[in-house]
């Protein structure tokens, strides 16, 4: 973040991850509701009707050239695909995912997987994706992200810890 020249917002799925990460909360940034998002049509009209944003949010939404968002493994497929139909409403790109904003996804996938109820699960977003992880979305389906695996360990040292991470 410091030696970056683009505009970014750092974001990530709880309030102890964004406060670790120096950002917000996906579900404040966007003013996400606490219920499923389904991809469809209706769904979508449903969620931008429902959002009012300020003049400064649309503003930051549209300057936004990189949106980072930590802990990745814990965002859920519907949560990322709300995410994906507010910014191309709100930046009046609908060809683009994510609005044409560019999308840096940090986590590590052997660690924290996605909050989801067993009912919510069952009876709601089976019926339209193919896991709860992040990488089940149609966002992210549709433009499949450059993954970049990362496999120097620098903040640990104990050869016995180190082990065990890997």
């Amino acid at each position: 973040v410091e030696h970056a020249s683009k505009n970014m917002v750092v974001a990530a799925p709880t309030g102890v991850a964004a406060i670790n990460a120096g950002g917000v909360t996906l579900h404040s940034l966007f003013q996400l509701p606490f219920y499923p998002f389904l991809p469809t049509d209706n769904n979508r009209q449903e969620l931008l009707s429902k959002i009012r944003y300020q003049k400064q949010r649309i503003q930051l939404l549209r300057k936004i050239e990189l949106l980072v968002i930590d802990e990745i493994s814990m965002v859920r497929c519907d949560v990322l695909d709300a995410i994906d139909t507010i910014l191309r409403s709100v930046r009046r790109n609908h060809s683009s995912p994510f609005g044409g904003v560019q999308v840096l996804f940090i986590g590590d996938l052997y660690q924290l997987p996605p909050v989801v109820t067993r009912n919510e699960w069952d009876e709601v977003l089976s019926n339209y994706y193919e896991s709860p992880f992040f990488f089940a979305s149609n966002a992210v389906k549709e433009q499949m992200p450059l993954l970049i695996e990362l496999n120097k360990i620098y903040r640990q040292k104990e050869e016995s810890f180190v082990s065990l991470l890997n």
